[in-house]
């Protein structure tokens, strides 16, 4: 019986020693990709978002034809950055010098030929008067809508994670649910303004289960962002997100000018938490196929390269087209191999792709939505924290 007994315990003794060593080295017997890194082109910083105003009708003709009113097309949400003053001025004193230039012109010609001229001259003044487009960064906001995604927590699925996006062109609201096992509904919510650099955060708001809320406060006034969690505070940059707002941020930008992200480009975000702040890179990694419960969809996968040394935390997304650009995946590995995934689990549309409406609440999307895009936002997983990583099923990402 002892004897038994003490094999029974040495046996234990050695799996828990086994257990430990295949802990400790799960990166070695499970390597990533994390080591393979593409040659960066290019570092692309928070700018101005290119504005398109409405163009103005040029006058009409003394005896315009009749045309058929063409159909209206729905205008999507696109983002602008404010004219400067020096380029505002610019084109006032262009405007002023062409009219000089043609009121000269007029009085040289003879009188059959003066009204075509001023006529003329009237049309160079009023398009040289009319706003021009400011350059900067192509962005295009989702339509509104909500979404559904499949929830897997190391591989095994959970209950649907749902977000709720709604953008008026001059403000969002962002309403994101993940279920996790045996620790509740996690609820996080963003919302603002969108401003000259895209989406521009108000607050920012954690709810983790049972747990008090955690709130984020970014003060534009004083430029300052402010924590319920702690007393520190920040300096508010611009172009400053919120840990779900960047992935919006993200999907914006793509929309607006998919060319522009090729592989190896890297685009750097300032992202805050709940008590802290940090810049972000995330690098273009390439166009990828991914499976979801319904089909496979053509991506562009992105990752977020390490914030400092040592920094084992890794979040993918991966866009589709298809979708308007929005996220079809999203996975956060944790540094002990930890991983939780979001995955589209709309229907696809056989003709572009994109999700339709489905019994199961699915997000919708619509070709009268946005041209070229299709569902609404996409939820985020929950994005990184710079906080230490915890035990008590506190997702980081």
């Amino acid at each position: 019986m002892w004897r038994w007994i003490v094999v029974l315990l040495v046996v234990g003794v050695l799996h828990w020693i086994a257990a430990q060593w295949v802990e400790r080295h799960r990166a070695t017997l499970n390597p990533s990709d994390d080591e393979h890194v593409p040659v960066q082109v290019a570092l692309l910083k928070p700018e101005r978002i290119e504005r398109n105003p409405a163009a103005v009708p040029p006058a009409p003709a003394a005896q315009p034809a009749t045309r058929k009113p063409a159909a209206s097309k729905p205008r999507e949400h696109v983002l602008t950055a404010m004219q400067s003053a020096e380029r505002a001025a610019m084109q006032a004193a262009r405007a002023a010098s062409d009219a000089v230039a043609s009121a000269a012109a007029a009085n040289a010609m003879p009188a059959s030929s003066a009204s075509s001229a001023s006529g003329a001259s009237a049309n160079a003044s009023a398009n040289a008067n009319s706003p021009q487009p400011a350059p900067g960064a192509k962005f295009s906001v989702p339509p509104s809508g909500d979404l559904q995604y499949d929830t897997f927590y190391n591989g095994v699925r959970n209950q649907p994670g749902t977000i709720h996006w709604t953008s008026s062109g001059e403000r969002y609201e962002m309403v994101v649910s993940v279920p996790l096992p045996f620790v509740g509904t996690f609820v996080y919510s963003s919302h603002g303004r969108i401003d000259a650099f895209g989406l521009a955060p108000e607050q920012y708001v954690e709810k983790r289960g049972h747990r008090a809320e955690d709130i984020s406060i970014f003060n534009r006034a004083d430029r300052k962002i402010a924590f319920t969690r702690t007393p520190a505070t920040l300096p508010l940059p611009d172009g400053a997100q919120d840990r779900f707002s960047m992935v919006m941020q993200l999907a914006s930008l793509v929309r607006g000018d998919p060319t522009a992200y090729k592989p190896g480009v890297t685009r750097q975000f300032f992202v805050v938490d709940s008590d802290s702040g940090e810049n972000w890179p995330v690098e273009t990694i390439g166009d990828e196929t991914i499976r979801t419960a319904q089909g496979y969809l053509e991506t562009r996968h992105f990752k977020r390269l390490p914030r400092r040394e040592g920094d084992q935390r890794r979040i993918d997304v991966w866009l589709a087209p298809s979708l308007g650009w929005l996220p079809a995946r999203i996975v956060q590995t944790e540094p002990n191999g930890t991983q939780f995934e979001l995955v589209w689990r709309g229907k696809l549309n056989a003709e572009n792709g994109a999700g339709t409406d489905s019994p199961d609440g699915s997000a919708n999307t619509s070709p009268s939505a946005a041209p070229a895009a299709a569902p609404e936002p996409a939820p985020p997983s929950p994005v990184d924290s710079t906080a230490p990583d915890d035990t008590s099923g506190n997702i980081k990402p």
